[in-house]
């Protein structure tokens, strides 16, 4: 168990240093590696920390940061880099919004503040190391008690932290996305409502004449439907009570007269 701890702490170093190396190399002031830094695998991820991106340390005075971004702006400023302009003018935009957010005073405190953040927890989370191992009677010191790891141990915490605020900042945009979506649907809906009413008003208003003679015509047309029913049944009860009178007298026998016998 010693023998495989003693392996991983010898790779992390191998990778430490490894690391350490490449920063050192990208640190030389050259266009070509200034913006293969800049845009190497996961840069994305990197390029969320403004200081990251600028190469400087969170307590930088401005006027040192000032200094810095444009010495970097122009070794990637694309008319430096015509043979790779299309990479040379992502380069330059990253140093520019770095810059921009650094150049704010509000900005760059909430950067420092991120910086701080992740030394309290780097801090709480190697004393909680500390306590387990305590607890369990291994302890022998920890690996961040070495100044370059606990350095290292800080820089993971921050790059963490400046992903979650991204994070954040994206699902906030997409949330406030929709809601403007749905605000615009609903106006959208109204509109088309308003339109369609006032459509309908002005059908109504103009078939309003249309709508009042057809009612006079009706009227009209009842009122001489009535009269004819009327007429038909007076005329029907004279005829009626005619043909009583008539079958009245038709229907009367006189006696038969007998003959006189002696």
């Amino acid at each position: 168990m010693a023998q495989g701890s003693g392996h991983e702490e010898q790779s992390f170093n191998e990778f430490y240093t490894e690391v350490k190396e490449i920063e050192k190399r990208d640190s030389v002031l050259t266009s070509k590696q200034q913006i293969d830094r800049l845009l190497r695998p996961g840069a994305t991820y990197f390029n969320l920390n403004p200081f990251e991106v600028l190469q400087l340390d969170c307590d930088t005075p401005l006027e040192q940061i000032k200094k810095k971004y444009r010495s970097l702006s122009i070794l990637v400023h694309p008319d430096k880099n015509p043979d790779n302009l299309d990479r040379a003018q992502q380069a330059f935009e990253i140093i520019s919004k770095a810059y921009k957010s650094l150049e704010n005073e509000a900005t760059r405190k909430k950067c420092v503040e991120v910086y701080e953040e992740a030394k309290d927890r780097t801090d709480m989370m190697i004393a909680e190391k500390k306590k387990k191992l305590k607890k369990e009677g291994k302890y022998d010191g920890v690996p961040e008690d070495e100044p370059a790891k606990y350095k290292h141990a800080i820089y993971v915490m921050v790059m963490k932290l400046f992903a979650d605020i991204e994070r954040r900042r994206q699902q906030l945009e997409v949330r406030d996305m929709e809601e403007r979506k749905r605000k615009r649907e609903a106006e959208i809906d109204e509109e088309e409502q308003r339109d369609l009413q006032k459509e309908w008003q002005k059908n109504f208003e103009e078939s309003r004449q249309n709508r009042v003679n057809s009612w006079h015509t009706f009227q009209a047309g009842s009122s001489s439907a009535s009269s004819s029913a009327s007429s038909s049944a007076a005329a029907a009860v004279t005829v009626k009570s005619k043909k009583s009178k008539k079958a009245k007298y038709t229907s009367f026998n006189p006696p038969k007269i007998k003959p006189e016998t002696r």
